[in-house]
């Protein structure tokens, strides 16, 4: 149990976040590596061959890739500060919202890849995902686990600040206050948990960063 626990990641990554956010709501002391994207490092490529992407996490010299599945494994490895319900049905529904989050999350990332019609396409996707949370994910409850933080939040975490960046970037406002009063009330609940509050991405610097790395995406499909 003692064995050393690493993090390979990147700052702007809210898969990075997830696994940070888990580990730190445990208790659980980590090295933290930064890794740059466009020149990975030997250890990367050594602990992810097939993907070759972060997080990877590295526990007594083992390596564990994929954000959800690192998860998955923190909370069997450190039980601690629980992120899955104990009653078997509530955390059914944890795993259906967890799956519901890794199919759907990714449209949103597509409204900030695209450009004409298949942004267009990725917009309705982005907002039939944010309807159905609003609808059914969150009834008469602070957070997907009722009164504390679980891991649905943090499946669910890059839309408390990643894609507000995207719809600035994109100029396209996909989750507007008087449509998605529930998500508005979770996205505050969520970022005021002391943890994820001191370790949310600066929002200035994401602004930045994605920005830069859009141009850099429309340029290159341009070239083909």
């Amino acid at each position: 149990m003692g064995e050393e626990v690493k993090l390979h990641g990147t700052w702007a990554s809210p898969f990075s976040c997830r696994v940070i956010w888990a580990l730190k709501l445990k208790g659980i002391p980590y090295e933290y590596i930064e890794e740059d994207l466009s020149n990975k490092s030997s250890q990367l490529l050594q602990h992810n061959p097939v993907h070759k992407k972060i997080p990877v996490l590295v526990h007594g010299g083992k390596p564990i890739c994929e954000s959800m599945i690192i998860l998955e494994y923190v909370e069997e490895m450190w039980p601690q500060s629980p992120l899955l319900p104990t009653d078997p049905y509530e955390r059914a529904d944890a795993r259906f919202w967890i799956k519901f989050a890794e199919e759907k999350g990714p449209a949103m990332w597509m409204v900030y890849r695209t450009s004409g019609e298949e942004q267009e396409k990725a917009v309705k996707d982005t907002l039939e995902m944010l309807r159905a949370i609003e609808a059914h994910g969150l009834v008469d409850k602070k957070y997907f686990g009722a009164d504390k933080i679980g891991i649905v939040d943090i499946a669910f975490g890059q839309i408390a600040q990643w894609l507000g960046v995207i719809e600035d970037i994109v100029g396209v406002k996909l989750l507007e206050a008087h449509k998605f009063p529930r998500l508005h009330a979770w996205i505050k609940n969520f970022k005021e948990v002391p943890i994820i509050k001191e370790n949310l991405p600066d929002r200035d610097e994401m602004m930045v960063f994605y920005k830069r790395f859009r141009e850099m995406l429309l340029t290159s499909s341009r070239d083909y």
